[in-house]
């Protein structure tokens, strides 16, 4: 039987909302994108043609995009693609989905790259590539090196560099520090690295079911990747460079305390927009 495409989005909005406890205004928008999707239009002509009958193909592809989201799947695995900071990056469950939070460790990085002379930034624990690919694009002068332990996640994000004409940014395969040889030093470092406890029940809960365990996770703690990453950084840093870190809300404290430890100055913690305590960083020399 044939539907209004807006008859077809009203209720699959609250199936969503039943089934994923999404708030009105996400469930609505996600049917919009899975709805676009199926039928190959954007948003704007999808509202505009809100009374057009659904076509049987079309319902098809729609049913399988909506049974794949009410599963809970992501909707950037569905897609596999994320914007992140103004720019499209190709994602998959090799790696963790962008999140909006992570832009505030681009600004900071952002304000201590120069943008008129070569500088040396280093990546750990790349991913898609978002950080690096992005800090590339906005720094040309810079000479950039991102750092995986995951070949697929490399893979990613190496196709993201070239989709995204980033052509500053060196890929290499290593745990941390590992594999960095004899590369040089560097002005910046920047890592968003796994931070949750192991047994945090928020990893068998939504998107992050989905999510490589390896990325999200560090130890019963959380701060085990973090420890690793201030311990060895200081060897690869070039005089007054500085470390920049994403963490937990929760890890701020601990984690200028171990800067301060190790030898860093001038810690500070930087809040994201939701008022978290979200990335800290360091000065060496």
């Amino acid at each position: 039987m044939l539907s209004a495409i807006r008859d077809r989005l009203g209720a699959d909005q609250a199936q969503l909302m039943q089934a994923l406890a999404l708030d009105p205004c996400d469930a609505r928008l996600e049917t919009q994108l899975l709805m676009a999707a199926a039928l190959g239009v954007n948003r704007a002509w999808l509202l505009a043609h809100g009374e057009e009958m659904l076509a049987p193909a079309a319902a098809a592809r729609y049913a399988d995009l909506l049974e794949r989201r009410l599963a809970g799947e992501p909707i950037a695995y569905i897609f596999g693609a994320k914007e992140f900071y103004g720019l499209m990056f190709k994602v998959s469950p090799a790696v963790l989905i962008p999140r909006p939070e992570t832009e505030l460790l681009v600004e900071l990085a952002l304000a201590r790259i120069a943008a008129d002379r070569p500088c040396r930034v280093l990546d750990l624990g790349t991913g898609s590539g978002i950080i690096a690919v992005t800090l590339a694009r906005l720094r040309p002068l810079a000479e950039l090196v991102a750092l995986d332990v995951s070949p697929a996640a490399l893979a990613l994000a190496q196709e993201n560099a070239r989709n995204l004409e980033a052509s500053n940014v060196q890929f290499i395969e290593s745990d941390w520090f590992s594999a960095l040889g004899s590369v040089g030093k560097f002005d910046v470092i920047v890592s968003n690295p796994p931070y949750v406890s192991a047994g945090d029940p928020h990893l068998a809960h939504g998107d992050l079911r989905f999510e490589p365990p390896h990325a999200l996770a560090a130890g019963p703690s959380g701060r085990s990747a973090l420890a690793r990453i201030i311990a060895q950084a200081a060897p690869n840093m070039a005089t007054a460079g500085t470390l920049l870190l994403e963490h937990g809300y929760d890890q701020g404290e601990y984690t200028r305390a171990a800067l301060q430890q190790a030898g860093f100055h001038q810690c500070v913690t930087y809040h994201d927009l939701a008022g978290v305590e979200r990335v800290t960083l360091g000065t060496v020399g």
